[in-house]
């Protein structure tokens, strides 16, 4: 079956995965994950891209983004991703691909998985056992908004300004957030829908969505077209 292209849309959030090619190592020590984040900070102005959120693994890593364009996101990626190959390779002694093909995304409802979102990104690294708490890992945007440091790559978004009316107030409410985790319902919508291509919102969102363009916005159902009678 033929790849549906990718959907990109201008101030919606997008949530993006980038894996290593058969999931190898795209980071090996700190200068690498320091790399890459100094390329996105350079390069997200440049198209137009608003970085709510990133977490960086070792064989893959997160965005959750909004483009002021329709081409912002894609032009981000490629920049990032063809400067970031070049230099990971000169600094290894490698050649060859570093990254599995094209990256995953998919449009998000805001109100219904933004804040969502950014906990599911952020418990990667206690998924994966790597940290006790997210506060503990410095390779995402977390401790930003726990109020540990401040990040010059991350542009919070509305929903997060609306958690209170005080940075504490913000940054208390997000970690209570992150802290009850997310279910397992909403873990799998995320990752299958970015996985595939598919949004991730209710059936009016979509249906809205799907007035605008022609690529096919959720999974079709399992089954046989119906045969139309014969005249």
């Amino acid at each position: 079956m033929a790849r549906l292209p990718r959907l990109t849309l201008a101030n919606a959030p997008h949530h993006v995965i980038q894996r290593g090619n058969n999931r190898q190592a795209v980071f090996f020590e700190p200068p690498d994950y320091e790399r890459m984040l100094a390329l996105m900070a350079e390069q997200a102005p440049r198209f137009g891209v608003a970085l709510h959120a990133y977490v960086l693994m070792e064989n893959h890593f997160h965005l959750l983004a909004t483009p002021t364009t329709d081409e912002g996101l894609p032009k981000f990626m490629q920049a990032v991703g063809r400067s970031y190959v070049r230099w990971f390779n000169d600094r290894h002694g490698r050649s060859g691909t570093l990254w599995e093909g094209r990256y995953r995304a998919t449009v998000l409802q805001a109100e219904r998985y933004l804040l969502t979102c950014m906990a599911y990104m952020d418990l990667n690294p206690v998924r994966d056992g790597l940290v006790a708490e997210a506060r503990d890992y410095v390779w995402s945007s977390h401790r930003h908004y726990a109020g540990l440091r401040s990040d010059r790559l991350v542009t919070p978004h509305p929903l997060y300004w609306a958690l209170g009316n005080t940075p504490f107030a913000r940054e208390a409410a997000y970690a209570d957030l992150v802290q009850a985790g997310i279910g397992r319902r909403d873990q799998t919508v995320l990752t299958d829908a970015t996985l595939q291509g598919w949004v991730a919102g209710d059936a009016d969102f979509v249906q809205a969505l799907q007035a605008s363009t022609p690529r096919r916005l959720t999974k079709a159902r399992a089954g046989r077209r119906p045969i139309a009678p014969q005249s």
